[in-house]
């Protein structure tokens, strides 16, 4: 029996540094950074671009139109990279240039969107140092919401289970790769809590995470994994990040979800099965900060994936294009839609993809 399940997926979420300055309970704006030490000057820069933002604002602001984009596609599994930790204490991490903490008590803002995983596996999940990753996972717990890829390694290397139906289920394994500004310090242990870092982009590597999903996987699941991986901007792909998630598709799994990207990457259908490179940005306080405004990391996307269960095939993807504005999600232009697409369209060709867009103004994907 053939069973279509729809997979959200949506980039990197910061929902610390500015962005916890505007909701009803900020933390400590204290910043460790080069040029800026007050988290709230991201918001001042973000006014400067946009206009007035006002300040403890209800828990779904950040959201925006995103939560009623949600609520219409009703997927079976929504999947987020949290790249914030959630404390109010731990130490700064030595060394790091910016740093994301959201205070405890501004949690509802993320449970709002009601993802069924969040991914941790990233280069900012220890800013705050073990402390900061133990709160963070305590938090989301409390909260009924399930994480992946960090606490120790019998944890972080351990698939997270979405029930879908009797017998279908989403499994979610993240992981991330030193490419993304994981420090090799922060790799979990079976004695440290940490994130589950990549040695390297091998085919030792790729089984390695085969034989971690392969015992648990029953016939009609899906099976997804999550990597943090690659530079902040540009569109290249690099060989060995192709050969990995081929190696992976060919192992078994169904779909990659890449990010770490402030802006989306290119698409692949490999197979009949799904590879993002990468997903961009999803809620952050980037407003105003200047110096890479060609690659437009204002427009934001939602990406759902319809998977047939069984085979784990790629039937669709569908993406909606948003805007960050005012540090909320809003409905892109219908030329801002078209510009993704041609961009998409446009660098995703060299791995035989074709992105279109509809009269609606979302853009599709179709399995060849």
């Amino acid at each position: 029996m053939a069973s279509l399940v729809a997979i959200a997926m949506c980039g990197d979420v910061m929902t610390g540094r500015g962005i916890d300055q505007i909701l009803p309970h900020p933390g400590d704006p204290e910043l460790h950074e080069r040029y800026i030490c007050d988290a709230r000057r991201y918001v001042d820069l973000a006014e400067q671009a946009h206009g007035p933002i006002p300040r403890q604002v209800e828990f779904a602001w950040p959201w925006g139109v995103a939560r009623t984009v949600l609520d219409d596609l009703s997927p079976d599994a929504l999947l987020v990279n949290l790249e914030t930790t959630i404390t109010a204490g731990g130490e700064f991490e030595p060394g790091k240039a910016v740093h994301y903490r959201m205070s405890p008590h501004n949690l509802p803002c993320l449970s709002v969107l009601r993802p069924d995983v969040c991914t941790i596996a990233n280069n900012h999940i220890l800013d705050f140092g073990p402390a900061g990753l133990e709160n963070t996972v305590d938090a989301l717990t409390r909260a009924g919401l399930s994480c992946a890829g960090a606490g120790r390694a019998q944890d972080a290397c351990r698939p997270t289970i979405v029930p879908v139906s009797e017998d279908i289920r989403v499994l979610v394994l993240a992981c991330g790769a030193g490419s993304s500004g994981i420090p090799s310090g922060w790799a979990a242990t079976p004695d440290r809590s940490g994130v589950y870092r990549l040695a390297d982009l091998s085919d030792t590597t790729a089984a390695e995470i085969i034989e971690r999903v392969e015992p648990i996987k029953q016939p009609r699941d899906i099976s997804v994994v999550s990597i943090h991986w690659g530079s902040n901007w540009g569109y290249g792909v690099g060989t060995d990040q192709r050969r990995f998630a081929h190696r992976l598709l060919d192992g078994g799994i169904d779909v990659i979800y890449g990010h770490s990207s402030h802006h989306p990457r290119p698409i692949e259908i490999y197979q009949g099965k799904l590879v993002l490179y990468g997903c961009g940005d999803f809620v952050d306080d980037y407003e105003g900060i200047a110096g890479y405004e060609r690659f437009r990391d204002d427009l934001r996307l939602i990406y759902v994936a319809s998977v047939a269960a069984g085979s784990g095939r790629l039937v669709r993807l569908d993406m909606t294009p948003l805007q960050a504005r005012k540090m909320r999600l809003e409905y892109a232009s219908a030329a801002d839609a078209a510009w993704l697409q041609a961009t998409l369209d446009h660098i995703s060709r060299r791995f035989d993809t074709r992105v279109d867009l509809e009269p609606d103004g979302t853009l599709t994907v179709r399995s060849a």
